[in-house]
């Protein structure tokens, strides 16, 4: 694990957790500079230390290699079919973005890749949300760069900028019967995207394993 000032470079930086995640990049002094991939540009805090590349089609993410040069990638790209208006626009953004961005951590010899995945990924599954999630971990884990973690939170809270139909339902479920998500069902409640971009970070500076996945339970674990 190399202890030299870091290079971060995000995606997804105007999501939920991602939005989190690079303010908590930003502060920390362990990073010199916070390179953010978007598609259009957004005010951000600390000029001086953030670097935006703005690309308006992620498909050509090739073209800006040496752009995106750092030494640790966070991707917090997701979407849900309905917005995404199709599966195949769904799998283009949860699938080939995430694997196309992993590919310029590969390139560019990165210390660690993080990303966030979902609960029941898995690549055999017969549910197309979990199978498309399962897929990209394996693609990515296929590519061996030097350290990756994938986080595979549960239900994530937190206020989004757009309405999720049967979330805030769930969200409130998973309130009220908070007292059931204890020990082995631990990993079954909610988590703060808060916490998760946490948990992220803490993995990318702390952990030296190769390869880790972290359950939900785990995340909510992490200091």
């Amino acid at each position: 694990m190399k202890t030299n000032k870091r290079i971060a470079c995000i995606t997804g930086a105007t999501g939920l957790v991602g939005g989190h995640l690079l303010d908590m990049l930003i502060e920390d002094d362990s990073f010199e500079q916070v390179i953010v991939v978007n598609r259009r540009s957004q005010e951000l805090q600390d000029e001086s230390k953030v670097k935006e590349v703005i690309m308006d089609d992620f498909s050509n993410m090739n073209n800006h290699q040496t752009e995106l040069k750092a030494t640790d990638y966070f991707c917090c790209l997701g979407t849900t079919i309905n917005k995404a208006g199709s599966k195949e626009n769904f799998k283009k953004v949860d699938y080939q973005y995430v694997v196309d961005f992993a590919a310029v951590a590969k390139e560019h010899d990165g210390d660690s890749f993080s990303l966030i995945s979902a609960m029941g990924a898995k690549s055999s599954s017969m549910i197309f949300y979990n199978k498309v999630k399962g897929e990209t971990e394996d693609a990515v884990k296929s590519l061996k760069i030097n350290r990756t973690y994938i986080h595979r939170p549960s239900l994530i809270t937190g206020e989004r900028n757009e309405k999720r139909s049967g979330e805030a339902t769930a969200k409130w479920l998973m309130t009220k019967l908070d007292f059931i998500f204890k020990g082995p069902l631990k990993k079954y409640g909610p988590v703060s995207a808060k916490q998760i971009a946490h948990a992220m970070k803490h993995f990318a500076l702390n952990s030296s394993e190769n390869f880790k996945v972290i359950e939900s339970d785990k995340i909510q674990e992490v200091k």
